[in-house]
């Protein structure tokens, strides 16, 4: 048999299907945060009292809720809400991570103890435990929420820079152009951060699911987001009590909520696989 024969056929990089699904919901959601207003057919705030706890039918496809407001449009103006506060508390929690991780990486033995240390106490508690703690001292909103996770998100971004630059700032190419008089600058900036970050953003994506989750989870105790906000957490607290004879008035925002965290969850996954030779390999 020759060699040309007994070589394997080339095949196609594809997406897997379940990932592939979930790419797509995750794209729906981002459709639905941008696109509400004019994909809702009703106004998420309008209250009817005569069309309360409605089931879901041709008019209303959810249902509507204890104070006559379509499931629906709620659902979908939720999303302009639980995103953008999530993608804010990511952002704000990577830069705050990104600082004290490079600071403590390229700072020295001594910076590096006291922010690591710093760290370290944070890592040893729940997030949504300290969120809840400054949430309640906050006031009650979705800002408090927001500023709250924000503080208490950032340690384990701090932690994961601080390794991958740790790493990256040994490699040949960084000391060639340290060698060859590379302002420190435009070293971290140009050299060490941009190819310590792939690993990062991959975090990130993981990361926005359960963001999602403590947010909706700070709405549901009464710290978060508030009644009769649109928020998908703020919606099932809303409609907790007629669980039993209107279970679409909270189901739906619920599922809403899992599918969009399962989402994220798993193109972050695929991310971390696509970009780990490792891991890719061992999958084969």
């Amino acid at each position: 048999m020759s060699a040309h024969a007994a070589a394997k056929p080339r095949t196609r990089r594809r997406v897997p299907v379940v990932e592939g699904i979930a790419l797509a919901v995750a794209a729906l959601v981002v459709l639905m945060a941008v696109a509400g207003p004019l994909l809702a057919p009703y106004d998420p705030y309008a209250v009817d009292l005569s069309r309360s706890l409605l089931p879901p039918s041709a008019e209303h496809w959810l249902g509507t809720d204890s104070n006559g407001r379509d499931v629906l449009s709620r659902v979908l103006y939720g999303a302009r809400v639980t995103l953008p506060a999530t993608l804010v508390v990511i952002a704000a929690s990577t830069l705050i991570g990104l600082l004290i991780g490079t600071l403590a990486a390229l700072g020295g033995k001594v910076v590096d103890e006291v922010l690591m240390r710093i760290t370290d106490i944070g890592l040893s508690l729940p997030a949504i435990i300290l969120a809840l703690g400054l949430a309640a001292a906050l006031g009650p909103g979705l800002s408090s929420a927001v500023i709250a996770l924000s503080l208490t998100w950032w340690p384990g971004y701090a932690r994961l820079v601080r390794t991958l630059v740790r790493e990256v700032k040994d490699a040949e190419y960084v000391d060639a152009a340290r060698v060859m008089g590379v302002p420190q600058g435009r070293l971290i900036f140009r050299h060490i951060l941009p190819n310590a970050l792939n690993t990062l953003y991959v975090q990130t994506t993981v990361d926005v699911g359960a963001v999602m989750l403590v947010i909706s989870g700070l709405s549901f105790i009464g710290v978060g987001a508030q009644v009769p906000s649109s928020e998908w957490g703020a919606m099932i607290a809303g409609e907790a009590n007629n669980l039993t004879n209107a279970w679409w008035a909270v189901a739906f925002p619920g599922l809403a909520l899992l599918l969009t965290a399962l989402a994220f969850n798993l193109v972050g996954d695929w991310l971390r696989v696509r970009n780990d030779p490792t891991i890719r390999q061992e999958a084969r």
